[in-house]
């Protein structure tokens, strides 16, 4: 409340601050329109504060006193032409005095001639006049209003140069305005907004601190557009279009930073190519960020060089596909050992997508509307909170039979139907609230019915791409077997571990004869001491407190001796041909609530940093089960070939699973652990 009122009283005294600075510029000064736009905006945001009527008839008056002081051919026209139609619209909304709309609609399109294709701000004149428009439309019903609105829209997709926000906020308007009108264009909105998403997150740096940028950006556009494409049967499609818009930031840091990496060592060409991307993303990014005035020559001179760079980029050998988006073609590789089940939530429908290696995509509708499906995932999530502390098998039961009868049997009754053979390899691809719910347990949890687990073996995937990438991240010597298993039972925070010392134990029982095996315990499991120890290391067991922290979620970290290994330092670190990494530890598969499909927690880090197969927890873990489960895991993982193979993780993880329900463990810790990866 206090915040509240603080920035009330700041408006009013900018208001009192911009009518004494005009009182000081006569007709005649060369700041006037600058003083009569300030004050026009103090009373525009007072209104929006206040609700009081009179402030906005003001702050127009002054947009159009400010409008006189620039003619045609002044350099700031367009800038308030647009700032009068603005603040007509929003009187019309206020009063519905259709004049203000019809005059609000004619200064749009005066102000979308002084700026032509190419220029930063058309993309928001064309949504400006659209908006318009389709508001009209509403009033009186005169057809050429809608048509001539998504016209303006379609214009967005033929933009040719790098996105800004801006673009991105014009191409989700129309996106919001073809979805409330059923309109045909619906799919190559969704398209458009998709590929500037792209664009602008090309331009960010690969830092944490940008993440919040993506966040907002992208809020639900992947899976509504995923749905859009189910809804007109282009199940290719929606695949291409989920998958480019999920899990940005990683995706962001696996798409650009390899392939700029690869056109550095393409040869002397590639290299001057690469770090002139860098240089001009760089500058795009500060000019955009920078667009509080018209800066429309520089940003559309370095859009210009900037679309110069990738296109003779992707003229070069082998970079064809250089910033693009995948094709269906190549995301279904990653069905290429098994099926993987896109399992969507949208606003608008829940659906599931069967890729498969060598046909089209199978959908399965699925009979749970999307305000279920986020009760049922919020019921979960408070579940979680309290295992541990008394019996909850009961609500579980009842969760896992909600998951079976609405999602996941309808899935395996159209995987039967595909010939995919029982005992078979699946993987679950999970988007927004289906993130955090464990599809892996669903079954009927009744005598003589088949749970999924009796089915087929269950992993799970952020992404088709990084299934995809995982596949092809082969060890490049197959020689290399060299493992670390770091425990911390007595961390800088957290309490004491009691099993750790047991684990680790377990786990050098079985790794030892088949691999170089080294452990740091206790004072040894230092932030700095572990990252040494990953950097030389291609198999990893870590044992220890996974600390999510859903605020900062780059901050979420495993508790060592003197302090936290965060996500942070993971993604930065040096890791030569990684391939296992078993998160002996809480919480590694928790990430943000408010953005479930950026996969921002633990064990994604670990994969996205280059692990090619991770198991990770879905929520606490008791610390004797844990002991429990790697026994039996690297029990079954090491078969008589005397090697380890990371492949093998997904059915030994299984096979452990089974063990631990035959030593009555109970149900919440017989299902905690998930595999993630190949």
């Amino acid at each position: 409340m206090a915040q509240l009122l603080s920035c009330a009283n700041n408006i009013v005294d900018d208001v009192k601050v911009f009518r004494a600075a005009l009182q000081r510029c006569p007709p005649d000064h060369s700041r006037r329109s600058t003083c009569l736009y300030n004050l026009a905006t103090s009373l525009h945001n007072r209104f929006r504060q206040r609700g009081v009527l009179s402030d906005l008839d003001e702050a127009i008056e002054l947009h159009r006193a400010a409008l006189l002081l620039c003619p045609p051919g002044h350099s700031d026209r367009s800038v308030s032409l647009n700032n009068l139609a603005v603040s007509l619209q929003g009187r019309f909304k206020q009063r519905g005095v259709l004049s203000d709309l019809d005059e609000a609609i004619e200064l749009h399109r005066a102000a979308l001639l002084l700026r032509p294709p190419g220029h930063s701000d058309r993309s928001r004149s064309l949504n400006d006049l659209a908006i318009g428009l389709l508001a009209r439309f509403e009033q009186r019903g005169v057809l050429s209003d809608l048509d001539e609105a998504f016209r303006l829209y379609l214009q967005l997709s033929r933009l040719s140069h790098a996105a800004s926000r801006g673009d991105l906020s014009a191409a989700k308007s129309w996106v919001a305005s073809v979805e409330k009108l059923k309109h045909g264009s619906t799919l190559v909105a969704y398209q458009t907004a998709l590929n500037f998403l792209d664009q602008h997150v090309a331009l960010l740096s690969s830092s944490p601190r940008h993440f919040d940028v993506v966040r907002e950006a992208t809020s639900s556009l992947a899976t509504d557009a995923f749905s859009c494409g189910v809804r007109y049967g282009a199940l290719t499609t929606a695949v291409q279009l989920v998958e480019q818009g999920r899990a940005v930031f990683w995706t962001q840091l696996a798409r650009f930073r390899t392939p700029l990496d690869e056109l550095s060592l393409s040869g002397n060409t590639g290299a001057a190519l690469a770090e002139e991307f860098k240089r001009l993303s760089s500058q795009l990014r500060d000019a955009f960020d920078q667009s509080t005035e018209d800066q429309s020559q520089p940003i559309g001179q370095l859009t210009k060089q900037w679309d110069d760079v990738v296109s003779r980029i992707r003229a070069l050998p082998n970079f064809s596909w250089f910033l693009l988006p995948p094709l269906f073609s190549d995301l279904q590789k990653a069905a290429e050992d098994g099926p993987v089940i896109i399992v969507n939530a949208s606003r608008y429908s829940c659906d599931a997508l069967i890729i498969l290696r060598a046909q089209d995509p199978v959908h399965v509708p699925l009979n749970i509307a999307p305000t279920e499906i986020s009760e049922l995932s919020s019921e979960f999530q408070s579940l979680v909170e309290q295992f541990g502390y008394s019996d909850h098998q009961h609500e579980l039961v009842g969760i896992l039979r909600k998951l079976w009868d609405d999602i996941v049997n309808p899935v395996v009754q159209a995987l039967r139907e595909s010939a995919v053979p029982r005992g078979s390899r699946i993987w679950w691809c999970p988007t927004a609230e289906f993130t955090p719910l464990p599809l892996h347990a669903a079954g009927p949890y009744e005598k003589k019915k088949d749970n999924l687990s009796h089915v087929y073996i269950s992993s799970y995937t952020p992404t088709l791409t990084t299934l995809i990438r995982a596949r092809q991240q082969v060890s490049q010597d197959a020689s290399l077997q060299q493992f670390v298993a770091i425990g911390q039972a007595h961390p800088d925070r957290g309490k004491e571990l009691r099993c750790v010392a047991s684990e680790l134990a377990v786990v050098a029982q079985h790794v030892k004869p088949v691999a170089s095996f080294t452990s740091l315990a206790d004072s040894n499991a230092t932030v700095e001491g572990a990252l040494k120890a990953l950097s030389r290391n291609q198999w990893l067991h870590l044992a220890c407190h996974g600390m999510p922290n859903q605020q900062q979620t780059f901050e979420s970290s495993f508790a060592m001796h003197d302090g936290l290994l965060t996500i942070k330092d993971i993604v930065r670190s040096d890791w030569q041909n990684p391939q296992f990494a078993f998160l002996s530890a809480c919480h590694t598969t928790v990430g943000d609530k408010k953005s479930p499909d950026e996969s921002i927690h633990l064990a994604a880090a670990m994969q996205f940093s280059g692990f090619r197969s991770v198991i990770g927890s879905m929520w606490s873990v008791d610390d004797e089960v844990a002991r429990q489960m790697a026994s039996a895991f690297y029990l079954h993982l090491i078969d008589g070939s005397g090697r380890l193979d990371c492949t093998r993780a997904a059915v030994a993880l299984h096979k452990a699973v089974k063990t631990l329900r035959r030593n009555k463990v109970p149900l919440e810790q017989q299902i905690v652990f998930v595999h993630i990866g190949v």
